[in-house]
C-alpha cells in the first residue's frame, strides 16, 4: 500500500519537516550528486552505516564492492557519527522520492504535535533506535546502511500512536489492478510494521544486504514509545477540535 495523502489537518506549518526533506534533497545533489557513480559510493563509503566497521568486528583494510567499478576499503572502527549520517544519505532517486513522499505525509503531523524543537529530537532518536536495531540484527555486515526510512519508521510509528483513527488515502496494486481506499492509520500503519518483520526474518544475520528491514522496525518501535513524553497534550484537544466527526470508512 502506497499512501496518497491524509485526512488530517494540522495547527502549525512543518518547518522542520520541510527542512528536513530539504536537507536530504540538498545532500542528495550536491555530495551524492544526485546519484553519480563515483561521488554516490565515496558517500556511501564515508558516510553509510557500516555495522561490521563500526564494531570493528571486521579486518581492517577489508575490501568491499560496491558498484561493477568501485569499492570501499574499510578501516580500523569506524566513526561514530555514521549512526546519524547514514540517514541523510540515500542510494538512488527512486529511493530518495520515496523516503521524503512518506516523511511529507506522516511528518507534519507528527511535528505538529509536539512542536519544532522536540520533532528535531524525535527525528534523530528514532534514527538512533533504526540504527541500533540494524546492528543487532546483523553486528558483522559489511554492507553499508543508507536512508532515512528508518528514522521515518519511527514518525510512521509515532502517527499510528497520536492518530489511529485519521484516514490515509492509498493507492493499492491488486495485480494488473490497481484501486486506492480511505484506511484508518492504525491499520494501513500497522500492516506495513507486519510486512517489515515478516520480510526482515529471512535476512536475520544473513549479511545478504537489500533493504535494512529490521532499521523500519526498530524506528518504528522508537517513534512509538517515545512520542509518549514528548507530545504536548494540549494541542491534542486543539487538534480534535479541529477533525471532522465522522465514522471510519473505506473506499474502493
Amino acid at each position: 500500500m502506497f499512501p496518497i495523502r491524509d485526512e488530517n489537518p494540522t495547527v502549525h506549518s512543518p518547518v522542520i519537516t520541510v527542512s528536513i526533506i530539504v536537507v536530504n534533497v540538498l545532500i542528495w545533489l550536491f555530495i551524492q550528486k544526485g546519484g553519480s557513480e563515483g561521488p554516490l559510493v565515496q558517500s556511501l563509503c564515508s558516510y553509510g552505516l557500516i555495522p561490521g566497521e563500526l564494531l570493528d568486528t571486521i579486518p581492517s583494510g577489508t575490501s568491499i564492492v560496491v558498484t561493477e567499478h568501485y569499492g570501499c576499503v574499510l578501516g580500523n572502527g569506524g566513526n561514530i557519527t555514521t549512526l546519524f549520517s547514514h540517514a541523510f544519505l540515500h542510494g538512488s532517486w527512486f529511493h530518495l522520492i520515496v523516503n521524503m513522499w512518506f516523511l511529507w505525509i506522516f511528518g507534519d503531523n507528527v511535528e505538529d504535535a509536539m512542536g519544532g524543537v522536540r520533532f528535531i529530537f524525535f527525528y534523530l532518536f528514532c534514527i538512533v533506535g533504526a540504527a541500533l536495531a540494524q546492528i543487532i540484527s546483523d553486528p558483522g555486515t559489511t554492507t553499508p546502511m543508507v536512508g532515512a526510512s528508518g528514522a521515518i519508521g519511527g514518525v510512521m510509528g509515532a502517527y499510528a500512536r497520536l492518530y489511529p483513527r485519521a484516514h490515509v488515502h492509498t493507492v493499492i496494486p491488486i495485480g494488473f489492478y490497481i484501486t486506492s481506499a480511505a484506511i484508518p492509520a492504525a491499520y494501513m500503519l500497522g500492516y506495513w510494521f507486519f510486512i517489515q518483520i515478516i520480510s526482515g526474518l529471512p535476512a536475520f544475520g544473513g549479511g545478504t544486504g537489500g533493504v535494512a528491514f529490521w532499521a523500519h522496525v526498530g524506528g518504528f518501535i522508537t517513534g512509538l514509545i517515545i512520542v509518549g513524553p514528548l507530545h504536548r497534550e494540549d494541542y491534542l484537544a486543539e487538534h480534535k477540535a479541529m477533525k471532522p466527526n465522522r465514522r471510519a470508512r473505506y473506499r474502493f
